[in-house]
């Protein structure tokens, strides 16, 4: 096993429950918050100023800066000058870099996927849902309503959307963006983890065979 496995995903999808079970099926680290702690230990950002910026769009539209920076090499003055969401993304960018150094990983979320462009052990999957199916289980999972489960949906998929497009260079839940999108609803959680395991396997082997190749 050598994949980096990232996953966008519909809030009440399940993606990351899906991810934690992959990565279990593998004996791989799973990240999601785990990554926020990390990423507050090694940039020296307390945590809780991380998660105030988690996968939430920047305030400051203005200052598109944050990727000129980071290919030019940032250097002390313009990171200085840079808004605190520029400088927690940043963070959260290295860490996942560190993080796929070390080894095989599931990651959850959070512009992995852009992160990690240049990997060539990297699949990147995107897991959407019904409609009805996600809020049944928002309802369930928080004890909400129907109407406030929707609301919730909508609002945390913006956010996501908004953070991906602004941070990314490509759209958010678009299927060129990503190796692999399914609808989790049609197979169910279970069906949907046993599909990702076959779609690795088999990019195992593919990888494997063109390594021998050369």
């Amino acid at each position: 096993m050598n994949t980096i496995i990232t996953i966008g995903r519909q809030f009440g999808s399940a993606g990351r429950e899906i991810g934690e079970k992959v990565a279990e099926y593998f004996g791989i680290k799973c990240y999601d918050k785990e990554l926020l702690t990390r990423a507050a230990q090694e940039s020296g950002f307390c945590e809780e100023m991380i998660q105030n910026h988690d996968e939430r769009p920047t305030n400051s539209f203005l200052y598109n800066l944050v990727m000129d920076t980071y290919s030019f090499g940032y250097n002390a003055s313009s990171f200085v000058d840079m808004p605190i969401s520029h400088k927690v993304f940043l963070a959260q960018f290295d860490t996942i870099k560190k993080i796929a150094d070390e080894g095989p990983c599931v990651i959850v979320g959070r512009c992995a996927d852009y992160a990690l462009s240049d990997y060539n052990n990297c699949i990147n999957l995107f897991i959407f849902g019904d409609d009805d199916v996600k809020t049944k289980r928002i309802m369930t999972k928080y004890d909400l309503t129907e109407a406030k489960a929707k609301e919730m949906i909508t609002k945390k998929d913006k956010q996501r959307q908004s953070y991906y497009n602004y941070y990314s260079s490509k759209k958010w839940g678009r299927a060129d963006s990503y190796d692999l999108c399914i609808n989790s609803s049609i197979l169910g959680i279970e069906g949907t983890v046993k599909l990702i395991i076959q779609y690795v396997e088999d990019f195992e082997k593919k990888n494997n065979a063109d390594i021998l190749e050369k």
